[in-house]
């Protein structure tokens, strides 16, 4: 039987469905796993058919009403007694992965600055006439950039015929401040090949120095933009990334360098202003500084009990060089008879549960990816590629990420309450299946709903409800669902011909409240368009595990209350009180929320931490940078 925490008799309609099923909390996580044979019993539940639940025959009347035409029953028994339709079993999938391509390059059209003297007032001529003599050095110049640098450099020089980085004919202090800058790009995770600009002799013609304007000026917003926003469009790698575009000024940023006595101040501002993108900086020097690790284990190892695998030494050799006091009296023999051995038989497999309870990991003696992370650690080209992407993608948040802040890293399992900077909560969370990812995206946090219903996504309506109403129509009216069509206006699961129904079904589902809810107790709503907010749940085991990618996309939070007292500036004695007067809502304070996913990323001591790419999204990102590469490579 389901034990109910709060109010007794607050869900008494679901506590007899939990009877009748009897589905304990511990092995299902909601009523709705215990239908559809979710959790540890996936019993099916059969239908109790009564009067209401009779068919009619295939001759379209009514077994209570024989004589009356079907025409001429009322509507909604008309609904049941019909023939029934049956459409085509349909999936609603799950966003998908783009064929990333790279925004081409496009020749710069310097055609119209030819003329740019020509309506110029007197004293513009005087203030530019080096620059339009020079014009003419463009007939025939080849520069290749994005079309909206290539739309900005025209419209800046149009308006405004005069050098930005030569003084006097010769390289000034501006332009080399802004080339060192661009030639430091490495130590920001950028390619410098990207920014390469030729420098002009001294002895150098107008051509040539108007060539080097303009290349330099190209370059130069080429880097404010990616340190901006990035060098890939985050949005075209997946239907899962979802990030607001970051307006940039072109022609605004030409015009501030052009009066700027610290261009090279100005370019540096344009990266991430936040504690952790620093310590991202300073361990990529660090990695790229180090040695390789002296064994590399492979990452993607997995090894169970009796298996043989020539990985397997290296891994024994790693624990045999780590040995403490207690593993060594315990092992240090065996691992210096059998440290060699490729079959990992039980006398090993006790070690390596040793091992794994040390390292805090779930002692079950299969050898995994987490496994030989925590072990082996990760190779060094693994970590700098980790720190390259994760730079990346801190240039699609904002830069500043707020002194009071949610932040939850996907790959860490992990969410973080931070006031002031200060790490005030820190917890297990469970995301996305898979198949059922967790988005990357940010937003705000607005409101939590205490008790809260459960409305039941169409996803999961259609590609998991469905199939089982098919055959069972009334069992969601027994399991304490309610049905609504789109008026809002209840009708009994038992009523409608699912069957009628494939990829769009034209009803809403709910499920009550009650502890054995898919959401718990409560939840806290940033609201989104991918219907992702952080709850609570009846099932906690799942708490425990390393690896905690179990849910249909939402987070699922280990101490809700915690994070809800934190997001309101109140108290779990607060949050208590709330739990106990049933279904409510309660605005929170306006807090940024980032649902993120970094597999490096550094603590708040900074020392940074790496994980598994649990969505294999790592080598997305670096395969659009490649791309990125491509194009831009011919044109550096």
């Amino acid at each position: 039987m389901i034990r109910f925490a709060r109010k007794a008799g607050f869900f008494p309609a679901l506590t007899a469905v939990a009877m009748v099923l009897g589905a304990p909390a511990a092995e299902a996580q909601t009523l709705f796993d215990a239908l559809f044979g979710g959790g540890a019993r996936g019993q099916r539940v059969e239908a109790r058919r009564g009067p209401d639940s009779d068919r009619a025959s295939s001759s379209g009347y009514n077994s209570n009403s024989i004589r009356k035409p079907l025409s001429q029953q009322p509507q909604a028994l008309r609904q049941q007694t019909a023939p029934r339709k049956t459409a085509q079993v349909a999936k609603i999938s799950a966003p998908s992965y783009y064929n990333y391509k790279a925004a081409a390059l496009q020749r710069v059209d310097f055609s119209s600055l030819a003329a740019i003297g020509q309506s110029a007032s007197l004293d513009q001529a005087a203030a530019g006439t080096t620059f339009r003599e020079s014009v003419v050095g463009l007939a025939d110049y080849e520069l290749f950039a994005e079309p909206a640098i290539a739309k900005a450099l025209v419209e800046y020089y149009s308006a405004n015929p005069d050098f930005i980085w030569i003084v006097d004919g010769a390289v000034s202090e501006r332009a080399r401040d802004a080339l060192r800058v661009l030639g430091d790009a490495a130590s920001h995770g950028l390619s410098p090949a990207d920014y390469a600009v030729a420098v002009p002799s001294s002895a150098a013609s107008k051509a040539e120095q108007i060539r080097f304007e303009m290349a330099l000026s190209a370059r130069v917003l080429r880097y404010a933009r990616d340190a901006e926003s990035g060098r890939i469009d985050p949005n075209k790698l997946s239907g899962y990334h979802d990030f607001p575009e970051k307006p940039f000024d072109m022609v605004g940023a030409l015009k501030i360098l052009s009066n700027a006595t610290d261009a090279k101040g100005w370019l540096e501002a344009r990266h991430p202003d936040s504690d952790a993108y620093r310590a991202l900086r300073v361990e990529l020097e660090a990695l790229r500084a180090s040695a390789e690790n002296e064994i590399v284990v492979d990452p993607k190892l997995l090894l169970k009990p009796g298996e043989t695998n020539a990985e397997l030494p290296k891994l024994l050799h790693l624990i045999a060089r780590d040995l403490d006091d207690e593993m060594g009296g315990d092992f240090g023999e065996l691992l210096y008879r059998a440290g060699d051995t490729e079959t990992y038989g039980d006398q090993l497999v006790t070690v390596v549960k040793a091992a794994q309870t040390k390292a805090g990991l779930k002692p079950d003696g299969v050898v995994g990816p987490r496994t030989v992370e925590a072990l082996a650690g990760t190779s060094k080209a693994d970590r700098i590629d980790k720190v390259l992407v994760a730079l990346e993608q801190l240039r699609w948040l904002p830069h500043e990420l707020g002194e009071t802040r949610v932040f939850i890293n996907q790959p860490a399992f992990t969410a973080q309450f931070i006031d002031k900077n200060v790490e005030k909560l820190n917890m297990r969370v469970v995301v996305g299946k898979p198949s059922n990812q967790t988005s990357f995206f940010y937003d705000e946090i607005s409101y939590i709903e205490y008790n809260p219903y459960w409305g039941v996504p169409q996803s999961i309506i259609v590609n998991e409800m469905l199939p089982r109403l098919r055959g069972d129509p009334g069992y969601l009216d027994r399991a304490g669902y309610e049905v609504t069509d789109a008026k809002g206006k209840r009708i009994p699961s038992s009523a409608i011909n699912w069957s009628a129904y494939g990829s769009r079904v034209p009803y809403s589902i709910r499920q009550s409240p009650s502890e054995a809810n898919a959401l718990g107790e409560l939840k806290i709503m940033f609201p989104n368009k991918h219907a992702i907010y952080m709850h609570d749940t009846p099932q906690k085991s799942l708490f425990d595990r390393d690896q905690r990618a179990f849910s249909h996309g939402c987070v699922r939070l280990h101490d809700p209350r915690g994070m809800a007292a934190a997001v309101l500036g109140s108290t779990r004695e607060h949050v208590a009180d709330k739990l106990k007067q049933g279904h409510s809502r309660e605005n929170t304070l306006k807090i940024p929320i980032y649902v993120a996913y970094f597999t490096a990323w550094p603590d708040m001591n900074g020392k940074v931490e790496y994980f598994g790419d649990v969505y294999d999204r790592d080598s997305r990102v670096k395969l659009a940078l490649e791309k990125t590469d491509e194009v831009r490579v011919p044109s550096s």
